[in-house]
């Protein structure tokens, strides 16, 4: 449901996504806002407690809090335990993606032995390939490629210029945004006598349902096996997965991260954009990686994880690096001196 201009009222809110009302349910409210910007027909939310000191001034006409929260404004409110996610439901009911319309758009090239379901969009300058699968109320947009024996779930988003691979599958209500290629070859390569033999990738990717993959996301395909994105993985944009990966359930990965080849990231984890993950490694379940961390080895405990240095003035960090060269030699001193003071108290 669309809002209008009148807007859905705040207890017509509470009710659709599990919250509390407290206040005049009846107030109208038609889009989301800022604690800052505010909005006579606006809802703002705070989920962060840096961002309290707003919440007494905001010009919005209702805000959604956590209980610990709510006695700080006499607004109208939602009261929810979990506020980003009840924000995350209204922004939805009030915000709705646009439908798109039925049907094959004339400039699409659908081959004859692919099956796409007459609910399905499919818009313009597509094309489909060879047996490939379509389902119920998927939606392909423009210029989007579909490899041959593809199989696209049902309510499942394509944005522009997506590239499916041959053989590859994305599940039920999955959304792919523009520029993301699912499937292209692994980087494999022989060495043979000076020149590189590249080594043929049969394997598929498998992305599973609910699963956000963002703009210009990569993920290879496996070289024997598949690789594989379970249910509900969120992938941030401009993130490479190389062949044989496995990312598990519910995990949420942010920009710029590199996976090399067949690395496993468990279930329920989250990685912080710009790192990087080594091949041939796995990573527990429940683990997180702070932003810009190098993870090199295996990871069996669940815990917080980070590498990254702390950014300093670049003549600060000129001498820690000077004192980080000699850490060698440092450490050979002071173990010198170990021995020589240990000789001594044998003395």
């Amino acid at each position: 449901m669309a809002a209008t201009t009148a807007g859905i009222s705040l207890a017509e809110l509470a009710r659709r996504t599990g919250a509390r009302v407290e206040g005049d349910g009846a107030i109208a409210i038609a889009r989301v806002t800022t604690l800052e910007r505010g909005g006579a027909d606006a809802i703002a939310f705070l989920a962060n407690p840096k961002y309290r000191a707003q919440l007494a001034g905001t010009l919005a006409a209702a805000v959604i809090v956590a209980p610990e929260a709510a006695g700080a404004t006499d607004k109208p409110k939602l009261v929810s335990a979990q506020p980003y996610a009840t924000y995350a439901k209204v922004a939805a009911i009030l915000h709705p993606p646009r439908c798109s319309a039925a049907g094959v758009h004339p400039s699409a090239v659908v081959d004859a032995s692919a099956r796409v379901d007459a609910t399905a969009s499919i818009g313009p300058l597509v094309a489909i390939g060879a047996r490939a699968v379509v389902g119920a109320r998927a939606v392909i947009g423009p210029g989007t490629v579909i490899g041959a024996d593809a199989e696209i779930g049902d309510d499942v988003m394509l944005h522009g210029n997506v590239t499916v691979y041959d053989r590859c599958v994305i599940g039920p209500r999955t959304m792919v945004h523009s520029g993301a290629v699912i499937g292209a070859d692994g980087f494999g390569m022989a060495e043979e006598e000076g020149r590189w033999l590249r080594v043929p990738q049969v394997g598929r990717v498998v992305v599973g349902a609910d699963c956000d993959i963002g703009a210009n996301t990569t993920i290879d395909r496996g070289a024997i096996e598949d690789t594989v994105i379970e249910d509900d993985v969120k992938l941030d944009n401009q993130i490479q997965v190389a062949h044989n990966c496995r990312i598990g359930r519910h995990t949420a990965i942010a920009g710029c991260v590199g996976i090399a080849g067949s690395a496993s990231i468990g279930r329920n984890c989250r990685i912080g954009g710009a790192s990087g993950i080594g091949g041939h490694i796995s990573i527990a379940d429940g683990t997180v990686i702070g932003g810009g961390t190098s993870v090199t080895s295996t990871i069996d405990r669940p815990g917080v994880y980070t590498g990254m240095f702390p950014v300093l003035p670049h003549r600060d960090w000129q001498k820690v690096a000077a004192r980080l060269r000699r850490l060698d030699e440092l450490a050979d001193r002071v173990r010198a001196l170990e021995r020589a003071l240990a000789q001594r108290g044998e003395a």
